[in-house]
């Protein structure tokens, strides 16, 4: 059964909270109140489909940590410049994951930086190696 919490003083400083804590979710909702629910789980194995998405998500998130430090900073340096409202690690996983070089060679001209290594794109699931 959800309820609301008593505002503290963590919700007066401005904190937002949102998220799994212990046995308890908490989450807000469209008009601002902090949620607490009981932690539920799932009552059947993930699906062979969810576990391909779940494979490719996690090979996304290796292969972004298998970049360089400069490479990493090239990806955010494009999503500050384009002023998308998203980190460099967020553009990367939709490219990753979509394939979509058409667009990062759009946003790569439009903000002066390198994304896609000349010779080709990613290995997500749209395509490449």
């Amino acid at each position: 059964m959800p309820h609301e919490p008593k505002p503290n003083v963590l919700n007066l400083l401005g904190f937002v909270m949102w998220g799994d804590f212990a046995d308890l979710t908490t989450y807000r909702t469209k008009r601002g109140k902090v949620v607490w629910l009981k932690k539920t789980w799932p009552e059947k194995p993930t699906s062979p489909r969810q576990q391909i998405q779940r494979d490719l998500w996690r090979a996304a998130a290796e292969a972004w940590r298998d970049l360089t430090p400069s490479q990493r900073h090239q990806w955010h340096l494009a999503t500050r410049r384009a002023s998308l409202c998203m980190h460099g690690f967020n553009l990367w996983m939709y490219w990753y994951i979509s394939f979509d070089d058409p667009t990062i060679r759009t946003i790569e001209h439009q903000t002066h930086t390198t994304l896609i290594p000349a010779g080709g794109g990613g290995s997500g699931c749209g395509g490449g190696s």
